[in-house]
């Protein structure tokens, strides 16, 4: 019985001693190893074999990129408005021996610095540009944060700002004057349209009446195109048949009950050439009377005498 109790203490001590001998160290994760109470070396990914009882294997450290979101801090701005600001930080460990012995809780000095460096940004900004600035302040974080935490063995990706809340009053009248704004910016819009609106329609009726003009103007020249060709056409065929003026008078007379139509033909131009032609007429007449005369006057003595 003894022998099996001794045994059984040293399969447990054996166990004991390879379990602390051998170790383990997951994908993205280092592990500082310390022998008799000073650093000894960085354990990689891996299976990897330590001294029992005198090397000691510290809690592994998480080399992957970490998100820190800390709560709302309130600051006060410039223009002396508490605002409250909630910021998120991406870091990532690149050296854990640094991590380990340079500082005792790099997650909570890290927030510490953030609000410090935080409250010394926002403070020198209105509250107008701390609302519009937020790259700005990121960047500023950003550098102050990695500067401060590369001997940390830290460095410091990226640095938001996921809400800048002011007071609620202040909301309350930033409210108002966007609203304002936007009822002004509303109005000129609608008052711009309708001059423009206006502007078009005025041009319309421009380009309307031009084309209007335009086309009475051509409709006119087109009809005096067409009745200067048509008297042209009536001069030729007239010097082309050569016309008796006399024949012209006679037709000019059969054209005046014509000419004579409506209240409004109270004078009449007649051209001198037409006196001329009716002159002609008149003797024309005259003789063909006289000659009528002369045959009658010549015939009466032959009846009167043959009576």
């Amino acid at each position: 019985m003894a022998a099996l109790i001794v045994l059984l203490v040293v399969a447990v001590f054996v166990l004991i001693v390879l379990a602390r001998t051998i170790r383990i160290i997951p994908q993205a994760r280092a592990g500082v190893v310390e022998r008799l109470g000073r650093y000894s070396r960085t354990l990689d990914a891996g299976l990897t074999i330590v001294v029992p009882f005198v090397d000691r294997l510290r809690p592994l450290i998480d080399l992957r990129e970490q998100v820190v979101s800390f709560k709302p801090q309130p600051v006060i701005t410039e223009d002396n408005l508490v605002v409250s600001i909630d910021s998120v930080i991406y870091f990532q460990v690149t050296d854990p021996k640094a991590a380990s012995y340079e500082i005792a809780n790099y997650i909570q000095a890290i927030e510490q610095l953030t609000v410090t460096t935080l409250r010394n940004v926002v403070g020198g900004m209105s509250l107008e540009d701390t609302l519009t600035s937020r790259d700005q302040i990121n960047n500023q974080l950003r550098g102050v944060l990695d500067e401060a935490t590369g001997k940390w063995g830290v460095r410091v990706n990226r640095v938001e700002l996921k809400a800048i809340d002011p007071p609620a009053t202040i909301q309350e009248a930033m409210e108002k004057q966007m609203r304002a704004d936007r009822d002004k910016r509303a109005a000129i819009l609608n008052a711009e349209g309708v001059k423009q609106s206006q502007i078009l329609t005025a041009e319309g009726e421009k380009q309307s009446a031009i084309l209007r003009a335009e086309g009475a103007k051509t409709a006119q020249i087109l009809g005096a195109e067409g009745q200067a060709k048509a008297i042209e056409n009536v001069a030729a065929s007239i010097h082309a048949a050569n016309v008796d003026p006399k024949l012209l008078a006679y037709q000019y007379l059969q054209m005046l009950p014509q000419i004579a139509q409506g209240d409004a033909n109270k004078v009449w131009i007649i051209p001198s050439e037409f006196a001329k032609a009716a002159g002609g007429i008149g003797q024309a007449l005259g003789i063909a009377e006289a000659e009528s005369t002369d045959a009658g006057t010549k015939a009466l003595p032959e009846e009167t005498t043959e009576r």
